[in-house]
């Protein structure tokens, strides 16, 4: 079993910027792969951003050039960077582990309970 806690949502104005944290325990093997999912009420869960133990990333169309994602295996710690922020990111963040992008940003095997990003114009 895997558990994982979010940290570091809040409220910021357009433009601004904020920072995502995500550690994990329990059974976190070094073939999984991270990342983040976002909600917004009434909508379907969008992947955000994803990495591998090996670096390799992936985002999502509407957050590339502004998001940056990093992993601390080691630490069992993720990281999302979050600039020039926009009304549209506004949504509840989720931290993601799952075997492979596709599933992680579909139905990960593992996510933890959110935090909420609002942002305002």
């Amino acid at each position: 079993e895997v558990q994982v806690l979010e940290s570091g949502g809040g409220s910021v104005q357009a433009g601004g910027s904020l920072r995502l944290s995500c550690t994990t325990s329990g059974n976190v093997y070094r073939s999984y792969y991270w990342g983040w999912i976002r909600q917004v009420p009434g909508k379907k869960l969008e992947g955000v951003a994803g990495i591998n133990s090996d670096g390799v990333t992936q985002y999502s169309d509407s957050v590339k050039g502004r998001f940056s994602i990093s992993l601390d295996y080691a630490r069992k710690k993720l990281t999302l960077r979050m600039d020039s922020l926009e009304p549209d990111d506004s949504a509840v963040y989720y931290c993601a582990l799952d075997v492979s992008f596709p599933t992680l940003f579909d139905r990960p095997l593992y996510q933890g309970q959110g935090t909420r990003v609002t942002v305002s114009s």
